[in-house]
């Protein structure tokens, strides 16, 4: 459900701003409006920046997962850090500094790459030998190209061979021109690089260890910083926020409060003597959005939010994707045991997770449940075919599977008829909240000829529909239904747009009806992906079961029950992770895609952010 908002227009002398100001923030339930879009200031750019600071501070330490444990010599705790800035440009220092030995470390590797097949050898030597008057040359050539006259002649020792190659040097006063790779080696031997490595290995890990300790001592300063940066962020933008009136005697400043908080703001600005207006949201207004769901529909805000969410005037669609996605999850998944791992992975994580993140949890929980269900309603577990199975105790319900080895529909597998059919139920109710939408926004006419097409689609399924599925209908009801269609093809042709003309109106539903007639059925075909996904990952864990059983057959029992064991656990494994991708990504396909266009859904709304000191 969107919260009722009221819009509040604002009109304070210069000299009670700063006063206004730090009151409404005190205050914490009122939404300023930026008014002055693309306004900036030195003190807006200057907090921006040290927000960016910040977060690549916290990258920085979210690195450092492990626990700090301190040394008899470790001086870490010694670091002199004051306040969160000084924090803040300790840990940019460090990450400086650890770039640049990583750098460093990558150039010793390739060095010591580089020198690996020509082993330890003194390049003062070979400086001598050129003073002398000869030069040496590294040469990198196939072993089957080397020749002999190269040894005498030029004075070619092999050093090393590998991978049908052969590395050596030359010494000669000329350049030779024989067919072979002439390389460049590093200034350095090889002993050299090693040494540089393993220096810029221990400042590293003396680098990292910092991390460590400020991470577990010192986060908690650096958090406080952010937090105080962020209050005078938003401070910054509400200072941008104003318009000034009667040659800057008089500010302008707009805002948003929920309708439930409304008496509190009257209260305080009828106590201060403040001059103000507040009035309901007009239909064109901007208005920010607060959702307020019961306890399991809110679990589902985050799905609608990685869309957008509504607009005011718009309906909150979650409370209606929350029943669909949950269904979408579980029959792509398709199995209980899979559903069982995730049900006991979600109550173990909401007994260790924070507060904060304990609702994904039991969002997992839902889904987990209903993974269960529907795996074993299909007879599906660890990728077990349980209709396939002799055991005793499913003799009695082995015939209630849904599963194309007990029956079909119209031939087909029932699951993918019911697939069809769920999709159908989601894009007729999408048309009903389109619907609805109309008629709460420009009246009840808009909303005849949305309803009007669900209500020939529900006619011409039951018309048609009933009968092949062996029903028959009295010939009076036929009737019925062939007249409710004729009155909803009047609706669908002549009120699909009330406020334009007849014609109009028949050109657009002839328009819509073309739309209809093959966007339908490529909506309902989609949500075939349902059937396909939940068979495809039971077919893949029976192949792993199979694999685990037949390359293990010809061992014995004592030993064989440990390759079968890694067999399930990898292949399972692999399974579990594909299918746990395809239950989250296709479900929201769908909602985005097929519900949302059918239910007129556009998003676009901004969120409610009352303009409030944050706590620390």
């Amino acid at each position: 459900m969107i919260q009722k908002m009221k819009k509040l227009t604002f009109l304070i002398t210069s000299k009670e701003y700063e006063k206004f100001i730090s009151d409404i923030r005190n205050l914490g339930v009122i939404h300023i409006d930026q008014l002055q879009e693309g306004a900036t200031s030195t003190e807006l750019q200057e907090n921006m920046a040290v927000a960016e600071r910040y977060k690549a501070a916290f990258k920085a330490l979210d690195y450092a997962v492990e626990s700090y444990e301190a040394s008899a010599n470790d001086t870490t705790s010694d670091n002199g850090i004051g306040n969160a800035l000084q924090l803040l440009e300790h840990i940019e220092s460090l990450v400086q500094k650890e770039n640049t030995l990583k750098h460093q470390l990558d150039a010793a590797n390739k060095n010591i790459e580089a020198l690996e097949h020509w082993g330890e050898f003194n390049w003062d030597t070979i400086h001598r030998l050129e003073a002398e008057g000869y030069k040496a040359n590294f040469y990198i050539v196939s072993s089957k190209l080397f020749r002999q006259d190269w040894v005498e002649e030029l004075y070619a020792t092999p050093i090393s061979e590998f991978g049908g190659k052969t590395f050596f040097v030359t010494f000669s006063k000329e350049q030779p021109d024989i067919t072979a790779e002439l390389i460049s080696l590093p200034d350095k031997s090889l002993s050299d690089y090693e040494a540089e490595k393993t220096s810029l290995e221990a400042e590293i890990t003396t680098i990292h260890n910092e991390f460590l300790y400020i991470n577990e001592h010192q986060r908690d300063l650096l958090t406080k910083g952010q937090i105080d940066n962020d209050n005078d962020l938003s401070l910054s933008k509400v200072h941008l926020s104003h318009t000034s009136v009667a040659d800057d005697a008089v500010r302008l400043l707009q805002g948003w409060t929920l309708e439930e908080t409304e008496s509190a703001v009257i209260e305080y600005l009828e106590q201060n003597n403040i001059y103000y207006d507040i009035e309901k949201p007009g239909i064109d207004d901007n208005v920010p959005i607060q959702l307020k769901n019961n306890a399991y529909t809110k679990l589902f805000e985050p799905i609608l939010k990685m869309y957008s969410l509504p607009r005011y005037n718009d309906l909150d669609v979650t409370p209606f994707l929350a029943p669909f996605f949950m269904l979408f999850f579980g029959l792509c998944m398709g199995d209980a045991g899979y559903g069982l791992l995730i049900l006991i992975a979600s109550i173990i994580a909401k007994s260790k997770l924070k507060d904060d993140m304990k609702p994904y949890a039991n969002l997992g929980m839902i889904l987990g449940g209903m993974t269960i269900i529907c795996g074993t309603l299909t007879g599906s577990f660890f990728g077990i075919d349980l209709t396939q199975q002799d055991w005793a105790f499913l003799s009695g319900v082995k015939p209630y599977f849904i599963s194309e080895n007990n029956y079909k529909i119209f031939g087909y597998s029932p699951m993918m008829v019911i697939a069809v059919v769920i999709g159908l139920i989601q894009v007729l109710f999408g048309m009903v909240l389109a619907g609805v939408k109309a008629a709460r926004l420009y009246g009840w006419k808009f909303g005849i000829g949305k309803f009007s097409w669900v209500i020939a689609l529900l006619a011409a399924i039951a018309c048609f529909g009933l009968p092949m599925c062996g029903v028959a209908l009295p010939q009076f009801v036929t009737y019925v239904l062939y007249g409710i269609m004729a009155l909803s093809v009047l609706g669908i042709f002549f009120f699909n747009s009330p406020d334009k003309n007849i014609f109009m109106n028949f050109a657009t539903g002839l328009w819509n009806t073309y739309g209809m007639a093959t966007g339908l059925l490529g909506d309902l075909l989609s949500y075939i992906r349902l059937f396909a996904l939940g068979l495809t990952g039971g077919v893949l864990g029976g192949v792993f079961n199979q694999l685990a059983t037949t390359m293990t057959s010809s061992m014995d029992w004592w030993i064989r029950w440990l390759p079968m064991m890694i067999i399930l656990l990898f292949g399972h494994g692999i399974n579990f992770a594909l299918c746990m991708i395809s239950s989250f990504v296709h479900p929201m396909r769908l909602t985005f895609v097929e519900f949302f266009k059918n239910a007129e859904f556009e998003g676009g709304g901004k969120a409610y952010q009352p303009f409030k000191v944050r706590e620390s």
